[in-house]
C-alpha cells in the first residue's frame, strides 16, 4: 500500500492546490523535493560568449528565468538597462512579471497569446528595426533562431542559465523511504 510519496516539484506556494485534496482523499503523506534547479551564469562565465547587453535594444523573454537573470547579470556587470528598452514575452503572466525589475509600460512591453515565441513574432516583424537579445538556457533547440532569422529580424541568442541537479543531502539519503516516486520531467533520465 502507498502511504509516502515524493513528488519532484517544488512544493506548491497555495494551499488550494490539488495535491493537497488528493493526499487527504486517499489518506497519503506527499513530499515535494524538486531533483532540478535553475542556476544563472556567472558574470565571467557571460563575458566570454561577448555580448554587450546594451548593443541591444529590445529583449526577447521565454520564461521568468531568462527575466531573472537577465537582471541579475545586469547587475553585476554594473550595467544600468535604458528606459528605452523594449521587452517581447511569450505570454501576458512572463509580461508582468517584469515589474519585479522595471515600470511596466504598455508602449515598451509586449506579449504573445499562446505561450509559444510564434504568437510574437507579428509584433516583433512590427518593430523590425530592433535589435533583439534571446536570453535561453544552456539546453534548448534552434527553433527561435531558426523562425526569427525567417522573419528578417536582426538577433543574437546568449546562454544567461542553466538546469542542474540538485542533489540529495546525506540525511536525505538516509531517509529515503518512499513508496512511489513522480517525476515531471524527462531530464531526470538523461545521464
Amino acid at each position: 500500500m502507498i502511504k509516502k510519496i515524493l513528488i519532484s516539484q517544488p512544493k506548491p506556494g497555495s494551499d488550494k492546490s490539488p495535491y493537497y485534496e488528493i493526499a487527504k482523499d486517499l489518506g497519503v503523506e506527499m513530499v515535494f523535493r524538486p531533483f532540478f534547479k535553475v542556476e544563472g551564469l556567472s558574470s565571467k562565465e557571460f563575458r566570454q560568449q561577448k555580448i554587450n547587453l546594451l548593443d541591444y535594444t529590445a529583449v526577447v523573454f521565454t520564461s521568468r528565468h531568462a527575466i531573472d537573470n537577465y537582471f541579475k547579470l545586469a547587475q553585476e556587470m554594473r550595467i544600468t538597462i535604458p528606459e528605452t528598452m523594449k521587452y517581447f514575452c511569450v505570454i501576458e503572466t512572463i509580461a508582468l512579471y517584469i515589474q519585479k525589475y522595471t515600470q511596466y509600460r504598455k508602449r515598451k512591453i509586449f506579449f504573445g497569446t499562446s505561450g509559444k515565441i510564434d504568437s510574437l513574432i507579428p509584433t516583433m516583424v512590427k518593430h523590425k528595426d530592433e535589435k533583439f537579445l534571446v536570453p535561453l538556457s544552456s539546453v534548448h533547440t534552434d527553433s527561435i533562431e531558426s523562425l526569427l532569422t525567417s522573419n528578417k529580424l536582426k538577433h543574437k541568442e546568449c546562454v544567461m542559465y542553466r538546469t542542474v541537479s540538485n542533489d540529495l543531502t546525506e540525511e536525505e539519503k538516509q531517509s529515503f523511504d518512499y513508496d512511489m516516486l513522480v517525476f515531471f520531467s524527462l531530464q531526470v533520465f538523461v545521464p
